[in-house]
Formats: structure tokens, sequence, C-alpha cells
């Protein structure tokens, strides 16, 4: 059967495309699918309700993996080491924009290139690690989204000593390879010492580390406060399970390690800040510049509870904190 389509349906025809055209037409004039390179510092499983926001975002934009981009996923599982390594393999295979999370990360992939636009998801603090000059005008092939979480601490301290009234010794953990877990170390002992309590701190740089720190917390300490980053976020699961063998309520800075059996977290919405991250690819794939693009922050924060690891601690947490949470996981 032939179809004859006259031209007034043509003109519609091709006036309905057009707004798809532009971004197929540009993904193909080289050849190739628009390039996102994704260094993830983590592992998949860790990060995967992040991505599915991130790609979910790019979907509702125009931008479909296979169709109109395609997405290179590298993870460093936790080491450091790696990370540099994946920022230079982004590199060869010509991204056109790096997305990635963590100061150290974040730093890899700007150390790799100078040219290639680079969106972080998370940082602690761009402007003091140097990533970018300034909030408002970073300038340079760098911007995204800042955590703040230092700026956290205290707030985080204080909903801890509501579940546990009798806290007076507070274990914290993190990793002194991070400059910026340092400073966050430093903000929960300036925290903790305001509060009046006594700090230990569990460094550790590696994987290998955790063993002398679990053992560390057989030391008398009432609760952990774990700094968050790709290493513990790699080993979210062995600090709950140690954290519970020794009966320790436990403090995070993001919903998964909630989920992975710890009490309590308090923290920016990390699926928010890589749906965010979206638009920023968005803007650069459309032809805007990096450093034109001011580093946003936080809109939401999260406080999520774990009654199962509470009634497994034997805790009862005060029905006010519970009506403030924004989530309870059973």
């Amino acid at each position: 059967m032939t179809v004859t389509i006259g031209r007034r349906e043509l003109l519609v025809a091709l006036g309905g495309a057009a707004a798809a055209w532009p971004l197929a037409a540009r993904a193909q004039q080289s050849g190739r699918l628009r390039t996102i390179g994704f260094l993830g510092p983590n592992t998949h499983s860790a990060a995967s309700e992040w991505v599915a926001a991130f790609v979910q975002r790019l979907r509702e934009l125009g931008w479909t993996e296979g169709r109109t981009i395609t997405i290179e996923y590298r993870w460093a599982e936790g080491r450091e080491e790696r990370f540099a390594e994946i920022a230079a393999e982004l590199v060869r295979l010509k991204a056109d924009v790096i997305v990635t999370s963590g100061t150290q990360a974040v730093m890899a992939s700007k150390n790799a290139t100078s040219v290639i636009p680079i969106v972080f998801a998370t940082a602690g603090d761009p402007v003091g690690s140097g990533l970018v000059a300034s909030l408002a005008r970073p300038g340079g092939n760098v911007t995204g989204l800042a955590t703040l979480a230092n700026e956290l601490a205290g707030k985080r301290l204080e909903l801890l000593r509501e579940v546990v009234p009798s806290l007076r010794r507070l274990a914290i953990m993190g990793n002194v390879g991070n400059p910026y877990i340092t400073l966050e170390l430093g903000e929960v002992r300036a925290a903790a010492r305001m509060l009046g309590l006594e700090a230990i701190t569990l460094e550790i740089r590696r994987a290998q580390d955790l063993a002398s720190a679990f053992e560390a917390l057989k030391s008398g300490a009432d609760a952990l406060y774990v700094c968050t980053d790709a290493l513990v976020n790699t080993h979210r699961i062995r600090i709950n399970i140690a954290a519970l063998g020794e009966r320790l309520p436990t403090m995070h800075g993001s919903r998964d390690f909630v989920e992975a059996g710890g009490l309590m977290s308090y923290g920016p919405n990390f699926p928010d800040m890589f749906r965010r991250t979206a638009d920023y690819v968005d803007k650069i794939l459309r032809g805007a510049k990096p450093g034109d693009l001011p580093v946003e922050q936080p809109t939401k924060f999260d406080l999520v509870v774990n009654l199962t690891t509470a009634k497994a601690l034997r805790l009862e947490i005060p029905p006010t904190l519970l009506t403030r949470a924004d989530e309870v996981l059973e």
C-alpha cells in the first residue's frame, strides 16, 4: 500500500521532530554520541540510587543513553589510588564532560585535564581545597555542588545525644588520608568539646586499617560518629556490623549508611544532589562554560532513623525525634 503525504503534513511532521533534532544532530555529526565520563569513587551498588537519580534527570532533559549520549562508568571501589588512573582513562576516551563526587576524586580529575569540563555532585569545601576560585564564579573547567558537611557536625552530635542522653565518650572514625575528612574530624572534635564529650579518634587511610579501628572500639565508647567518604562508604556494612557488635549507636552523613544497618544519619539528600548534577551536565553539553556556572549548595537535608537497629541496641528513640525524621526504616 502506498501512502501519500501532502506538503502540509510533511511540514507538520518535520516541525514535531524539530525539538529532538538538535541533540541527535550534534551527537551524530562527529560520528559518535556525546560521552559522559563517570568517575565513581566507591562501588556501583553503593551509588546505585544516586546514579539512578542522575540518569533519570538527564532523560527528562532530553539525554537518553544509547541515543544521544553514552555514559562511561568507572568505579574506584574506595581505593583513592585509583582516582588518578580512572581520570586519565576518561581523558583518553575524550569524554565531553566528567562527572564525579568527593573532593579527592574531583582533584584527581582536575589534575588530569584543564580542558574537559568537570562537574562534581559533592565536594566538601571546593574553594578551600582549590577546586574553584569562588562559589559564584568558579572559573576554570570545574563546577558543581558543595556539601558543607563540616558545618553539620554540631547538629549531628546534638541529635545523637537526644537518642543517647548518657553519651560521654564519642568514637570518631575518619579517613585521614582525605584532607576534607581531616577538616571534618576537627569540626566533630570541636563540637564534642562544646558538648562536654570526650572524643576518641579512629584514624584510617585504607581498608586494612579498619581491623585496628574496630579493636579500638572496645575501649569503652558510648557511640560512633562516622565521617563519610568513598573509603568508609565502600565498607559501610563492615563498619556497622562492628559497631553493632560493640552495641554502639552510630551517626552517619547519608541515608545509605542507615540502610546498611547504621542507627541514624543527618545530611544532604544525595540523590537530589546527583539529580541537580544532571542540570549542570545538560547546560555544558549545550555550550555553557563550567567556569560561568555557580557552585550550588544543598537544599534538602534528611534525618533518617533505623528502628530495627535501635531495637537491636535496646534504644528507645524519643517520639519528638521520630516526628522530625524525614524517614524511619523498620
